[in-house]
């Protein structure tokens, strides 16, 4: 028996880790030439760096995505600073403050002004229960928070965590990422993100485990239809044939969901979504305190320093689809040199500069489309589902992948189980 998994993102590979280390056989289908999907690294030629194509940044309480890293034994292949520290600048008036959560479930930081973020007095966090117990239909934007609470640290949380505007964003979404972060005190919020790059420490590490394992690895060959007999897939078509399927195989698919959608005519899944645009500028910058910055009122949102680039990442993209490259790297720019102080903020003095643009980058995290979110089974008994965009409870985040994958091979292998037992 044999597993077939249909995706190299990460739900794909987390999946094929999991039943990989179970002793399942496992191929894995990808229908571009690198994985890794939306987390990935490459070389661009046009500022000649290696640059990610987009910037994550994990929290120590993502315990799904810290537990595949530790696997993997790249957990230390992470910067970041040791203690839970978010460094933010304020364009309208150039304020610079730290957000310092204490280590204890104890919120005692709030009553620091030092630590907490300006504007704000201790009476205001009491309203984040009310982002903890949000339920149904409730946008961010309809949640009762102090006007400084919410513009410095809540509207840029959710439009990165969501990837969707506060007007639209579910509540309850968000709640569910300060549960398991904020909530649970600082040391479930310590930052960090990878060193060297994506790929370096979730993906290639993770191909390369599966391969010395004997895991069949078959990249820049996409899946085209899925055959069904009696309620199983019965047979899957790829770009170079058939692929090699028996009876009593089992299938995960891990693809984005219009891709789900074209295989598994009827499954519903969400159909709106929102891009991420990252700008990469190849200069050298002072990484300050913890090597990112958040910015308030500016194009940029966040603001990665590493060796040679800085990176820059503009969440629930989609008001900037029709926006002139070169007039959002202006703009950018001039957000990056008054953060890091750097000189030359007038477009003539713009460093070499590429644009990355996610179209779809995640599924619009809006009530509606949460509702379209299916659970792992699926109506097919040799088949289960894995992706970000599925029901993980969480918005469609590095963590949501992993544990989707996770999930999927659990179901799988509970079910070679159960099939054991009986026989």
């Amino acid at each position: 028996m044999r597993v077939h998994v249909i995706g190299a993102g990460l739900a794909g590979l987390a999946a094929s880790l999991a039943l990989a280390d179970a002793g399942l056989r496992v191929a894995l289908y990808e229908a571009g030439p690198a994985a890794g999907g939306r987390c990935r690294s490459y070389f661009d030629r046009q500022i000649g760096a290696r640059i990610d194509n987009g910037n994550h940044l994990l929290l120590s309480g993502n315990r799904a995505a810290y537990a595949y890293l530790r696997r993997l034994g790249t957990e230390a292949t992470l910067a970041g600073p040791l203690a839970p520290i978010f460094p933010f600048f304020d364009r309208a008036d150039g304020a610079r403050w730290q957000l310092r959560p204490g280590r204890s479930r104890l919120p005692w930081w709030i009553f620091a002004p030092s630590r907490r973020v300006p504007g704000t007095s201790p009476r205001d966090y009491l309203a984040l229960r009310h982002v903890l117990r949000a339920r149904g239909e409730t946008r961010v934007a309809d949640l009762p928070l102090a006007p400084q609470l919410a513009r410095r640290l809540i509207t840029p949380l959710a439009i990165a965590a969501l990837n969707t505007m506060p007007e639209i964003g579910s509540a309850a979404l968000l709640g569910a990422v300060v549960a398991e972060t904020l909530a649970r005190g600082g040391a479930a919020c310590i930052p960090a993100f990878p060193r060297d790059g994506l790929s370096e420490s979730f993906i290639d590490p993770a191909l390369a485990a599966l391969a010395a394992g004997g895991s069949e690895i078959f990249l820049a060959r996409r899946v085209t239809a899925l055959t069904t007999r009696d309620g199983t897939v019965g047979a899957i078509a790829t770009t170079a044939g058939p692929a090699d399927f028996a009876a009593g195989d089992q299938v995960v698919l891990a693809v984005p969901p219009w891709i789900a959608a074209e295989l598994l005519p009827g499954l519903t899944v969400p159909d709106a979504f929102e891009m991420i645009l990252n700008l990469h500028f190849r200069i050298e910058a002072d990484p300050g305190p913890a090597g990112f910055w958040g910015v308030i009122g500016g194009v940029a949102e966040w603001v990665f320093v590493k060796p040679g680039i800085v990176s820059v990442t503009i969440s629930a993209a989609n008001r900037f689809a029709d926006t002139p490259p070169e007039t959002l790297a202006e703009a950018v720019w001039g957000d990056v040199a008054a953060v890091l102080g750097v000189a030359g903020a007038i477009p003539p003095c713009l460093p070499p500069w590429r644009l990355v643009r996610e179209r779809r980058a995640t599924f619009l995290a809006s009530p509606e489309q949460s509702r379209r979110r299916p659970g792992p089974e699926s109506a097919l008994a040799n088949l289960v589902l894995a992706g970000d965009w599925t029901a993980t409870g969480l918005p469609a985040t590095i963590e949501g992948a992993i544990r989707s994958g996770n999930l999927a091979a659990q179901g799988i292998i509970e079910r070679v189980l159960r099939h054991a037992a009986r026989h």
